[in-house]
């Protein structure tokens, strides 16, 4: 499994950090092996860090009053998310949940801030993750409202190798039929027949235990 260090050195932002900043967020960082199903961070709860997967795979999702549940979106190695929860100082208004064994790094509030007042290369990233975080839900919405399950899985999909928030993932993914379909809100059985689909569509390959996607813009146009 991979470490703090890993994650840190992979991450865009890292690099033009003042030395001083980049000791403070090696030596304050909390870091956790959350096991499958369990709670990255729950609904509600203060918001006192922003979160990094250092290794494995986490959904955003939440549960209705009657119990309902509605998953949002994906984070795989390498993604950070929660700034906006960060920023506006407000309860946490979504849970993250494990979908496999994942290593997890909280970096404190204060932190967060010091490296905002002193780093104009973190800023940009901060403004570039929260626009591409906000296209990504807008296009949630529009593709929950009017795509069938084999589009929403290629949208679904094409969300988790978007380069800008994820920029090492890589062509290839280690993604169970299982976890796609909670990703999505969809069986195991009706995930593999649209895994199917895409496959014959030449989008992508399914691999042993994975998806290698071999047209990204494809998957995000696929009706």
């Amino acid at each position: 499994m991979r470490t703090l260090a890993d994650l840190l050195d992979r991450s865009s932002w890292t690099a033009a950090l003042p030395p001083a900043l980049r000791s403070r967020v090696e030596a304050e960082t909390l870091t956790r092996v959350c096991p499958a199903g369990s709670l990255v961070c729950r609904r509600g709860e203060r918001v006192d860090h922003w979160i990094g997967v250092i290794d494995g795979l986490v959904k955003m999702s939440n549960v209705s009053s009657d119990g309902k549940p509605a998953s949002y979106t994906g984070i795989g190695t390498g993604g950070w998310f929660g700034e906006g929860s960060v920023l506006k100082d407000e309860p946490r208004r979504y849970e993250i949940v494990a979908l496999r064994e994942s290593a997890i790094a909280y970096v404190p509030k204060a932190v967060f801030f010091a490296m905002l007042d002193g780093s104009v290369a973190f800023n940009r990233f901060i403004i570039a993750q929260l626009n591409e975080r906000l296209a990504q839900f807008i296009a949630l919405v529009e593709h929950d409202r009017l795509l069938g399950p084999d589009a929403r899985l290629a949208r679904s999909l094409a969300g988790l190798f978007n380069p800008v928030l994820y920029p090492h993932v890589g062509n290839s993914l280690p993604v169970s039929q299982e976890e796609l379909g909670q990703l999505v809100g969809l069986s195991r059985q009706r995930v593999n027949r649209a895994l199917k689909v895409l496959e014959q569509a030449g989008l992508l390959r399914i691999d042993y235990g994975g998806v290698t996607v071999l047209d990204l813009p494809g998957l995000r146009r696929f009706e």
